[in-house]
């Protein structure tokens, strides 16, 4: 027996329709005659073959008029239908061959809601069968009762010999019905649009009914716009307010890691110089030179190199080269020399790396590796003195660029400063980038914001040199003009940025504590997250620019007076740079501190900037 059936509900059947069994063409193996011996021995007189049959109609027509509802049973849930509505079959069938050789089948169809019970049945003394089927009209019903039905009805129908006309399908007590396939009409596009209500605008609408209804439909751009979620308000909270104060927060604190290193190769590193020299003199005896002592004297050597041949520099010359081009080609020369001059810091860096590489490997290398690692060091040191030459010019030639534009009076340094820093927006801001991409495209804007102090620098110390008038209030409202629209480019990059490609405010907080940390000297994760910076170049353009404006102030008096004004001036100005690099250097620590303990404190980093 084979059930199907949709499982959830309580259902009821009705037998609509029964068949009969055909029996053998001989009649008297089946029935015997009223002259039986044995039946007249019993007793009973048989009835006659009429009324059997009106019998079995009238049993018949109870059994259709009290169709009982049957309780569902936990069985009944191996067939039936899925949640979706998909319909599921399920089909068991049990063949056995009772007293007289019956084979029975019972099928049930959950989402059509018909079950089908199949009878052949095979007398022992026949060499055939007949198919019998019924159909039934419910959901889920019990497996016995269903079976025990099957088993009376053909009990009952074993001794007739005419079958019933299958009766017509009737509604069943809970309201179930068979489906009906549709129609053509009710498929009829045209139709269903007249119909359906969401559809109604696309049919017989007037303006008016048109107009009116847009008016009292909600939301004016709900066919272009969505409500948004708590979620969207976060994001755009965070791109207007949060992630401006921090993206502002970490690249300042940047510009001052760049500047005391700036201030340490101008006051730390002469200073360790001296002292070497020093106890060489006094104590007369050669020591090898350590790691630090190696990396200090390169240093020096690319920079003193750098300044002697930036000495030689014509900056007028270049100055009236650049101050006759249009402003496109001076769009054109500072955007290329801006280009190089990236490309330059972050190939620096690798230099350098060699080099302290190098120095370290010759300072606790053997007496058998000596002559191998003094070339190694002499080849490095070559290498890095060319590059910081070559990024020095091109510093200086930015810088004269830069000044060209502050002086002419042709609006040329706003047209330069829309053009430049909009067509930075555009190279960046509609790129995929990764965290460790935004990470380090932040370090460098704090670079390139130390870069432009630098040309600002030499733009001051021309105007003392060469300007005539009133020139300071101007220069004042150029310099502020630069800095606020860098600033407010980096912001605007940053916060687009960050959300297209979904970086939370709260990354930039971990980008500032690593930055603080790689500050107090203590061991990250990946090293290659930190600030690379190489004030070398940058110390050769402000030592060539500051250089003629002290001897334009020096008094003009004999030798020694020069000297002693040199010496003192040097060392006013050694004074101040050392003080500078102890405020800021302490400052620094200072801060790095504490915001490495507030983001221990507070693992997950939830507190405001």
């Amino acid at each position: 027996m084979a059930l199907r059936s949709s499982g959830n509900r309580k259902l009821s059947f009705e037998i609509l329709g029964k068949t009969r069994s055909l029996e053998e063409d001989d009649r008297s193996l089946l029935y015997r005659s009223t002259s039986d011996p044995i039946g007249l021995q019993s007793g009973v007189a048989k009835p006659s073959r009429n009324s059997r049959k009106k019998k079995k109609q009238k049993k018949r027509k109870e059994a259709i008029a009290d169709s009982p509802v049957i309780s569902e049973d936990p069985v009944a849930e191996q067939c039936g239908n899925d949640s979706s509505g998909t319909l599921v079959e399920s089909t068991s069938e049990n063949y056995g061959i009772r007293d007289n050789g019956n084979v029975n089948r019972i099928s049930c169809v959950g989402s059509a809601s018909v079950v089908v019970v199949e009878e052949s049945v095979c007398q022992n003394v026949c060499g055939f069968g007949e198919l019998r089927q019924r159909n039934v009209i419910g959901g889920g019903e019990e497996m016995a009762a269903v079976a025990s039905r099957a088993e009376e009805d053909r009990a009952e129908m074993n001794g007739s010999k005419e079958p019933l006309p299958p009766a017509q399908p009737q509604p069943v007590v809970n309201g179930n019905v068979a489906n009906k396939l549709d129609t053509a009409e009710s498929l009829d596009w045209k139709r269903l649009m007249s119909e359906d209500p969401n559809y109604l605008y696309a049919v017989h609408k007037s303006p008016a009914k048109y107009f009116l209804d847009e008016m009292y439909s909600g939301n004016s751009l709900r066919r272009t716009t969505t409500l948004g979620s708590e979620k969207e308000r976060e994001r755009v909270y965070d791109t207007i307010f949060r992630l401006p104060w921090r993206c502002e927060v970490l690249i300042d604190v940047g510009f001052f890691v760049c500047f005391d290193a700036f201030l340490s190769l101008l006051t730390i590193m002469p200073t360790r110089i001296l002292i070497k020299l020093w106890r060489f003199l006094t104590a007369r005896q050669f020591k090898r030179l350590s790691a630090a002592e190696l990396c200090d004297f390169g240093c020096f050597l690319v920079l003193a190199c750098g300044v002697i041949l930036l000495g030689q520099t014509d900056i007028s010359l270049i100055y009236h080269m650049i101050r006759g081009q249009g402003t496109i080609k001076l769009y054109m020369i500072y955007n290329v020399l801006e280009i190089i001059d990236k490309l330059c810091q972050s190939f620096g860096g690798d230099v350098f790396e060699t080099l302290f590489n190098s120095a370290e490997g010759l300072a606790t290398c053997s007496q058998e590796n000596m002559k191998f690692w003094i070339r190694r060091f002499v080849s490095d040191q070559a290498l890095a003195m060319a590059f910081s030459i070559l990024h020095s010019f091109i510093l200086l030639a930015q810088a004269i660029a830069l000044s060209t534009c502050i002086v002419a009076h042709n609006n040329a340094l706003f047209a330069l400063l829309v053009s430049n820093n909009f067509a930075e927006i555009k190279s960046n801001v509609f790129k995929r980038f990764s965290k460790d991409n935004i990470h380090n495209l932040a370090y460098a804007d704090s670079v390139e914001r130390f870069h432009i102090s630098a040309f600002l620098l030499f733009v001051l110390a021309q105007n003392i040199l060469e300007a005539q008038g009133p020139w300071f209030e101007s220069f004042l409202f150029n310099a502020f003009v630069v800095f606020f629209c860098e600033m407010l480019i980096d912001i605007i990059k940053h916060s687009f940025l960050a959300k297209f490609n979904g970086i939370k405010p709260i990354e930039y907080s971990e980008f500032l504590e690593g930055l603080c940390k790689q500050t107090l000297n203590m061991q990250t994760e990946d090293s290659k997250k930190n600030l690379t910076f190489v004030p070398l170049a940058p110390a050769c353009v402000v030592i060539r620019v500051l250089t003629p404006v002290y001897a334009a102030h020096l008094p003009y008096s004999p030798l020694p007076w020069r000297l002693f004004w040199i010496i003192f001036l040097i060392s006013v100005t050694y004074v101040m740079l050392t003080s500078l690099k102890v405020m800021i250097g302490m400052g620094l620590q200072k801060h790095a501190t504490w915001y490495v303990n507030r983001c221990r404190k507070r693992k997950h980093h939830l507190h405001f900037d």
